[in-house]
């Protein structure tokens, strides 16, 4: 889909130069989706911490017990 936007032009530059392109338009698809990206898992952090959404690791239990040993030991 095409937009047309009105950027200031330091905003530009600065879009420029963090996304890495060269071209405007790939720069800002580049640069909004690096934002999209840090705002889900900002979100999904969020929904984490405060306890909306429940993550279960079913091996953790084993897995606590191998971080005190080193993969060489026998």
């Amino acid at each position: 889909m095409k937009i047309t936007v009105d950027l200031p032009e330091k905003d530009l530059k600065d879009i420029l130069r963090y996304s890495g392109e060269k071209k405007k338009g790939p720069a800002i698809a580049k640069f909004l989706a690096a934002e999209l990206m840090l705002r889900r898992r900002r979100e999904l952090s969020d929904e984490v911490m405060s306890g909306k959404v429940r993550l279960e690791f079913p091996n953790h239990d084993a897995m606590r017990k191998l971080d005190g040993k080193s993969p060489w030991d026998k």
